[in-house]
């Protein structure tokens, strides 16, 4: 009977050693995710991941022009009498970020981590808008005040409700 104890309690150890590294394994597959940015105009809020990058490293004029052709973004409904918030995440605010409108910087970069711009802006021709929907996007800087590297987007689209 010792035998066999000893013969279970192998085949449990085994196993659990074999659940465990199954375990490891699918977490090292899963992407880590990166922080959120998110736009509410009066009750409605959208959040989203970075488009591009958000972990930290620099990204490629390419990559960035790239990324802002992405048409798989989400979308809000924008009165152009209300206010437009948009928040991120500390980790963002930290990098210094910058609102981006159709690609073009609307806003200095800031280590806040909550900016409002009146909606009326998005759908002004004197700022670059054309038509009833407008590409916004957050870029996160690399920290310094004023930078040029780019280590992440955040894009939204804001369509001009009725």
């Amino acid at each position: 009977m010792t035998s066999m104890q000893s013969v279970l309690r192998r085949r449990r150890a085994v196993a659990a050693a074999g659940a465990v590294s199954a375990g490891l394994l699918v977490l090292s597959a899963c992407d880590k995710p990166t922080p959120l940015s998110t736009i509410t105009v009066g009750r409605s809020s959208v959040s989203s991941e970075a488009t591009c990058g958000g972990e930290g490293k620099s990204l490629q004029v390419a990559d960035l022009a790239k990324c802002l052709k992405d048409k798989n973004i989400k979308s809000i409904s924008v009165d152009p009498d209300e206010t437009v918030r948009f928040g991120v995440d500390p980790k963002i605010a930290d990098k210094r970020w910058t609102i981006l409108m159709n690609g073009q910087p609307l806003t200095e970069d800031s280590n806040k981590t909550y900016r409002t711009v009146p909606g009326s802006v998005f759908f002004n021709a004197q700022y670059g808008a054309q038509g009833n929907s407008t590409l916004v996007s957050i870029k996160a800087g690399d920290g310094k005040k004023s930078g040029s590297t780019v280590t992440g987007l955040w894009s939204f689209k804001l369509k001009k409700s009725d």
